[in-house]
């Protein structure tokens, strides 16, 4: 699956979340930003990186992929966040090359 396509279903999750008036993402500089209006005033900032964070974990099940959101700013009713999906570094199989950090010298 593509991350535009993660980041799309990822979108529509939070726009369907009841305290949430609109969610958009965009890209400047190449890092990811998202951009989440809440419907109520009293939001705070905890509320809202586990709302992402539920969101995420929802968008992610199943799939080789992690997140990590930043808190960037705050406007009223509006939060600005830097979200991003990355898959993990390490190797997850053995390509036969004799590496020195091959998988099968791992002791899991």
């Amino acid at each position: 699956m593509d991350l535009e396509e993660i980041w799309s279903l990822f979108i529509d999750t939070l726009d369907k979340n009841p305290h949430v008036h609109s969610a958009v993402y965009k890209k400047s500089a190449g890092i990811p930003f998202l951009y989440v209006t809440s419907v109520s005033d009293p939001f705070e900032i905890p509320q809202a990186e586990e709302m992402i964070k539920e969101a995420s974990a929802q968008v992610m099940k199943g799939k080789q992929l992690h997140s990590e959101t930043v808190f960037v700013r705050q406007s009223d009713s509006l939060f600005v966040f830097r979200h991003r999906f990355y898959v993990p570094q390490r190797k997850m199989f053995c390509c036969g090359n004799l590496c020195a950090d091959c998988i099968r010298f791992n002791p899991r």
